[in-house]
């Protein structure tokens, strides 16, 4: 993918730092969007004026900034994975009504939020529509 960019003009109440500040941002946005990294760009002027105040090498800044990215993808991850599956419906244990399962109770039912039967290498399966309270 190529980019071109408008070329690095000044006018009489623009400094060179100050044109330098502006295309510096307008890169960063490019180049934000291009690796799909929205969080980077959200994070990245806070963090620079973090940097500046504590002293913070490049490294560290770089770090802090794409720890930021890797941070929101992992809390993100789970959403988009559940969307691309294109589940009819999605349920959380937190919505089943327990009453309505037979030979199970609601603290078996929280147990199983645990995931302890991942561990432990054993199977569960449901057998049935989903009962939601209210529903």
């Amino acid at each position: 993918m190529s980019r071109t960019s408008a070329p690095n003009t000044t006018t009489a109440t623009d400094t060179p730092t100050a044109q330098t500040g502006r295309q510096t941002t307008a890169d960063l946005a490019f180049l934000s969007r291009a690796m799909k990294a929205p969080a980077l760009l959200d994070a990245a002027e806070r963090l620079a004026e973090r940097a500046r105040t504590e002293s913070w090498t490049h490294l560290e800044y770089l770090v802090a900034c794409l720890q930021r990215e890797v941070s929101a993808r992992d809390s993100h991850g789970g959403e988009q994975r559940i969307r691309a599956a294109h589940f009819p419906s999605v349920k959380t244990i937190e919505e089943i009504d327990a009453s309505h399962l037979r030979g199970m109770t609601r603290q078996q039912l929280a147990h199983l939020g645990t995931l302890d039967f991942i561990t432990a290498r054993e199977n569960v399966v449901f057998l049935g529509p989903p009962v939601i309270n209210g529903a």
